[in-house]
């Protein structure tokens, strides 16, 4: 059958914003073709994406693919409502293979081609962001508007990035060259060379619970890309919102005149836990994961047969030595640790504090008078239950709610958490972060403060000066890893030297925010999420490097 997509049709409809793309990971300047308001999506798109949503709940989402040996699912909102979908259950015997069937006509397409397929992937998800919107909010537990924005044009400007550097690291070598040595007075030696990029294999794409889109997308297209299949195996919470990519992915590919078994689901029954599974079968040459340390050092250390991208966990830190907006601080840090009830692998877990205090715009504070006012700011945002639920949605599961109840007993207490109800969906567990004051002068190897309490639970640390907090921040990155770091600093001495031990740790630093931009928020195209340089992620969203070693380049010579 001809495919209904042409190469020139792509070409028109998208490879301007394939330069946009471009130009914008050299210049690393702003730009975005994804809008971020609900309303550029047209006067219906809210309601028709709801009813879409809703009209997905309760049936078989059936993907045509090759293998399905049953059905599987379970979700249930962390809001309450079950969502009913099943999903289509793999026989791998027969699903690899059939992922493997494609690859050759997807890797003699080439990068362009591969570049502007997968950005109508994209495009189309563009066009259903309310409906995925809704998807991500009830796997995830994140409020409407987050739901919307991370899941929906943040994600997919994620995937869009990788995406470019696929396609700058794969067309870095020509295809063709013309090779000729002079030989003296002899004929010179010619040959004639071509350059192929030619994909690893199978890509694996293991999903997240809270950030299912946009933790996914960059590995997804990143691997797609550079000529891959991809597997796309979710979390067995949030399975909804991958489902509904995989399904969009094997739509264009098809309409394209590519096998649409290049992207497929994986989905598990309780308890199967086919991720290990799957994660050393010799055909799995790539490897995507965000989640617990425990299980990206297991992958690390047995998929040895793939290339393992992870982001783990990590221990995010504040440094606080002094300010010139003391208020704005304080309202920058309340909003950091309240948005989406701290479940972001980059909100902020420590806050280093020196006991002596700061030196501020409203005078100098003490330890004790810094950690009041900003649990005070923390209660002044969250005390009205409207707003509360709209930024912290719910907890992802028990496990965030069991490391919130028992923060209490490993210090003392600076705010309580509080139970906001969240009047549209009464079953959804929503609390109000706990803030919890240590001494770090106070010998213990096991402090609550070395190690990841993923979820709203921070401490404000005092310490007995801020050279000793950037020597707790050196160790904890060191040792744990951080995805952000933070500092607040009137001092050019100062900054230099948290600048300095970012450097020398890889350790991505915010200085000094106290508007409307949070250390916990990346935009793509600008900034780097995570570094690969410490223990918290072995690589960086998105880099040259996260994608460069998904492909490799073949030469063949002919004689001239």
């Amino acid at each position: 059958m001809p495919a209904e997509l042409t190469v020139p049709q792509l070409s028109a409809k998208h490879r301007p914003t394939l330069d946009q793309a471009l130009s914008a990971i050299r210049s690393r300047a702003y730009w975005s073709p994804h809008p971020e308001h609900p309303k550029a999506y047209g006067e219906n798109a809210p309601a028709d994406g709801l009813a879409a949503f809703e009209a997905v709940r309760g049936t078989r989402l059936d993907l045509g693919q090759p293998g399905t040996d049953g059905w599987a699912g379970g979700e249930v909102s962390p809001y309450g409502p079950e969502l009913g979908v099943e999903y289509p259950h793999a026989d791998i015997e027969v699903l690899l293979p059939a992922m493997k069937a494609g690859v050759a006509a997807w890797r003699d397409a080439g990068p362009e081609t591969r570049a502007l397929v997968s950005i109508e992937i994209l495009s189309r998800i563009s066009a259903r962001t309310h409906e995925f919107a809704h998807a991500v909010m009830h796997t995830s537990g994140q409020a409407f508007m987050m739901a919307f924005q991370a899941g929906g044009p943040h994600a997919q400007d994620r995937g869009l990035e990788a995406v470019a550097y696929a396609y700058e690291e794969q067309t870095r070598v020509p295809g063709q060259a013309d090779w000729s040595k002079p030989q003296g007075k002899k004929d010179p030696l010619e040959l004639g060379k071509s350059f192929t990029a030619v994909p690893r294999g199978i890509a694996l794409v293991i999903g997240c619970n809270t950030f299912p889109t946009w933790n996914g997308y960059p590995g997804l297209f990143a691997s797609l890309a550079t000529g891959n299949a991809v597997l796309v195996k979710p979390h067995p919470r949030a399975v909804l919102p991958l489902a509904l990519t995989v399904q969009v992915a094997r739509e264009v590919l098809a309409e394209a005149g590519f096998d649409p078994n290049l992207v497929a689901l994986a989905v598990e029954r309780p308890g199967e836990g086919i991720a290990k599974t799957l994660a050393v079968r010799p055909e799995i040459k790539l490897i995507d994961y965000t989640g617990s340390t425990e299980f990206g050092d297991w992958l690390e250390a047995n998929a040895r047969q793939a290339q393992v991208y992870t982001e783990k966990a990590g221990v995010n830190t504040v440094v606080i030595d002094s300010t010139s907006d003391y208020k704005g601080m304080l309202s920058n840090l309340a909003f950091s640790l309240s948005l989406y009830s701290g479940q972001m692998c980059t909100t902020p877990q420590n806050l280093l504090i020196p006991r002596e205090g700061i030196d501020t715009d409203a005078g100098h504070k003490t330890y004790d008078e810094v950690v009041a006012d900003l649990a005070a700011s923390v209660g002044g945002l969250l005390g009205d239950d409207a707003r509360a639920n709209a930024l912290l949605g719910a907890l992802v599961n028990p496990g965030v709610k069991a490391r919130l109840e028992a923060a209490g007993a490993l210090g003392e207490v600076a705010l309580a958490s509080r139970e906001v109800v969240n009047p549209e969906f009464p079953d959804a567990v929503v609390r109000t972060p706990v803030l919890v004051k240590l001494d770090a002068a106070k010998p213990d190897p096991e402090a609550a403060y070395l190690s990841e309490c993923f979820g709203p639970v921070s401490f404000a640390v005092a310490v007995d000066s801020t050279a000793d907090a950037l020597e707790l921040l050196r160790r904890t990155v060191r040792d744990k890893g951080a995805m952000t770091v933070g500092a607040y600093t009137t001092s050019a001495d100062t900054e230099r030297a948290i600048e300095e031990v970012c450097l020398e740790e890889s350790a991505q630093l915010s200085l000094n925010l106290t508007g409307g931009v949070y250390v916990n928020q990346t935009a793509a195209f600008s900034d780097f999420h995570g570094s690969g340089g410490n223990p918290a992620a072995n690589a960086a969203l998105c880099d040259g490097a996260f994608v460069a070693n998904r492909f490799r380049v073949v030469e063949v010579r002919r004689q001239a």
